[in-house]
């Protein structure tokens, strides 16, 4: 079985209401097991764990609802 993988962006959702845009469409994406924004910081790190979800699919979810993701390595 294969393990759940983190995955983590630098983004530009800046609050509870920017996260709230992209939330139904990061909860219902397959392969996400769970995430998290964390909107102290100034990077407002995503923090995903995938089950199967490619960065660059996340990336999309994200810039679908207007919003930028970037990779950290």
């Amino acid at each position: 079985m294969e393990n759940n993988k983190e995955l983590k962006f630098k983004t530009n959702l800046n609050c509870g209401g920017c996260v709230s845009k992209v939330q139904a469409d990061l909860d219902n994406a397959e392969g996400i097991c769970h995430w998290n924004v964390d909107t102290n910081f100034d990077d407002k790190i995503l923090t995903v764990s995938s089950k199967g979800i490619t960065a660059d699919e996340v990336i999309a979810i994200v810039k679908s609802k207007g919003f930028k993701a970037e990779p950290l390595v």
